[in-house]
């Protein structure tokens, strides 16, 4: 088996996978995404890498980490890999507790944190484990990136204001900043807001328009013209000229085990981006999206970020969509942005130094206003107000608890949500459609017909120890008080994709009451493979007959003398 999987990895996820049968005449379509991409990401690097705690070039080492490690494994053709403002809020607030942040200890963690991020990728993708991105449910999904709005905006707000940034819980800072609203640098205000106002304008009349490299060229000439600096409007300051280069980082085996609960977190998270971005855009739209080989270029992407001192990476879904939205038609036009960064890394870093703090703040507050999907929220309260308690529990999670343990919790209430789900199953009834030989769920929105004698019921999730006990209940119930009682059952199977140990006892018991009380039971339409297997595994023909399981309702009540069905 060993040896299989190695072929298949070998045979199923080729590297640069965008690039076969490529065309030339694709080229000038990708350069032309890649420019446009290079003029998104520049600002938008600097300003992620600002929210972690790092200075701009980081941002820039993770882009080209980033876009080359998924161009070499990823299979998305549109896909963009890069610093990402979803997991930097998060695993910034992880690393703050283990080190000082923007301390050398702090960047070590962070490079080892990529590592690791990058080797749970990898192995996701080649263990196939694609199913893990379905670990949030929608509503945790929106009140999570909800509490990651709010965090992102609170943390850019005292560089908006030109105001230094309080410590402590949310509320606290919010609190804080609240008070000292008075004191604001009107320059910096006017800076924020205004690169927010241009971003958004830009958005609103075409995504292709780069409103973030606009803004931030217009405020950094206002800034040298006006010599904004004196009047207290902070600069980025000297970015070095320096170019990647791959190192590991020296931490003892304590300090590496200390970080892997914020991997496994961290992991999960790209995981769920990362495959609903692959599927938002996919490579041929009549061709189901490569999730787990996605995943590969993504860890691919953090090993190299590791490698070139940066953090973890992750698919962007506004930058694949500029991608896609441009023409692109391969890796190559996210190779070529990597190339423009790069060259900007090692021949223009000096015309970063005057770019204002403010500017990059006000990127920020378009990024976190951007991710609140509140159509998404007004939906989901006028549909479900269960599930959309669930936004605001989970948002309120990750606002008053550290962000982490917040993005936990998030993760176990979409868990438990799921839970829940299955736990609400119960049994039903069927009833036959007149003048057919179909048998239905009983409902009050059409007529069905019952046949005297028989039983007809059926269970529409999985049987497992979180509903046996109910399923049990519900059973025994209707065999009790059904008039007249019923000589045969049928379990219709067609809804129970699995039997689990505890719900196959349960299953053997009732079937056992059935005989010693002289029902006939017979299940119809044991479908699935798994639970097929589980009736062989758990013993369950002990109790039931072979000749009991039939393809159709009405085939066993014909063979087993219920009367016509």
């Amino acid at each position: 088996m060993a040896q299989d999987a190695t072929r298949r990895a070998r045979t199923g996820w080729p590297v640069l996978a965008s690039l076969k049968a490529y065309r030339a005449g694709a080229l000038p379509a990708d350069l032309v995404a890649g420019l446009t991409l290079a003029a998104i990401a520049i600002p938008e690097q600097m300003a992620t890498a600002r929210l972690g705690g790092f200075a701009p070039q980081i941002g820039f080492f993770a882009f080209i980490a980033g876009s080359v490690g998924f161009a070499l494994l990823g299979a998305n053709r549109f896909l963009s890999c890069g610093a990402d403002s979803t997991i930097t809020p998060i695993f910034a607030g992880g690393l703050a507790l283990l080190a000082a942040t923007g301390s050398p200890e702090y960047q070590t963690f962070a490079v080892a944190l990529a590592l690791l991020v990058g080797i749970l990728l990898v192995a996701s993708g080649l263990f196939r484990l694609g199913g893990i991105a379905n670990l949030l449910s929608v509503p945790v999904t929106v009140g999570f990136l909800v509490g990651i709005s709010v965090h992102i905006l609170v943390s850019q707000l005292p560089g908006v204001l030109g105001l230094p940034a309080p410590s402590g819980p949310m509320l606290a800072k919010l609190a804080v900043l609240a008070g000292e609203l008075g004191h604001a640098n009107i320059f910096t205000v006017v800076i924020g807001l205004g690169v927010l106002a241009v971003v958004a304008g830009c958005a609103a009349i075409s995504e292709k328009i780069p409103g973030a490299l606009i803004a931030l060229i217009a405020a950094t000439v206002a800034v040298i013209a006006a010599d904004l600096e004196a009047k207290g409007v902070h600069v980025v300051g000297a970015v070095p000229a320096t170019l990647p280069t791959p190192s590991l980082p020296e931490i003892s085996p304590e300090k590496w085990a200390r970080l892997i609960p914020l991997s496994l977190l961290i992991a999960i998270v790209v995981m769920v981006q990362t495959a609903a971005v692959t599927r938002a855009f996919p490579s041929d739209p009549e061709k189901p999206a490569d999730v787990d080989r996605d995943f590969l270029g993504a860890g691919c992407g953090s090993l190299l970020s590791g490698l070139f001192g940066a953090f973890p990476v992750n698919a962007s879904p506004p930058r694949t969509g500029i991608v896609s939205e441009t023409g692109g038609r391969s890796q190559l036009a996210g190779l070529f942005a990597a190339a423009i960064v790069l060259a900007l890394l090692a021949f223009g870093a000096s015309l970063l130094q005057h770019v204002p703090e403010a500017a990059l703040g006000g990127i920020l507050l378009f990024v976190a206003l951007r991710i609140i999907r509140f159509g998404q929220i007004a939906l989901i309260y006028r549909q479900s107000l269960a599930e959309f308690l669930l936004i605001v529990a989970t948002a309120a999670a990750i606002i008053v608890l550290p962000i982490e343990q917040g993005v936990a919790l998030g993760i176990a209430l979409s868990l438990l949500h799921g839970i829940w789900s299955i736990t609400r199953a119960r049994l039903v009834e069927f009833e036959r459609v007149p003048a057919t030989t179909i048998w239905w769920p009983a409902s009050p929105h059409h007529a069905g017909e019952r046949t005297s004698g028989v039983a007809v019921v059926g269970f529409q999730a999985p049987l497992t120890f979180l509903n046996a006990a109910s399923f049990r209940a519900d059973m025994q119930q209707l065999l009790q008080t059904r008039t007249p009682a019923p000589r045969l059952l049928v379990l219709e199977a067609n809804s129970i994709p699995e039997i689990d140990f505890t719900a196959a006892q349960t299953l053997r018991e009732l079937f056992k009451i059935c005989a010693e009380t002289g029902v006939t039971v017979a299940v119809a339409r044991l479908e699935s493979l798994r639970a097929q297997a589980a009736f062989e595994r758990f013993g369950i023909y002990e109790v039931l007959p072979r000749d009991h399981i039939f393809h159709s309702v009405h085939e066993a009540i014909e063979a087993l003398g219920g009367g016509k069905g």
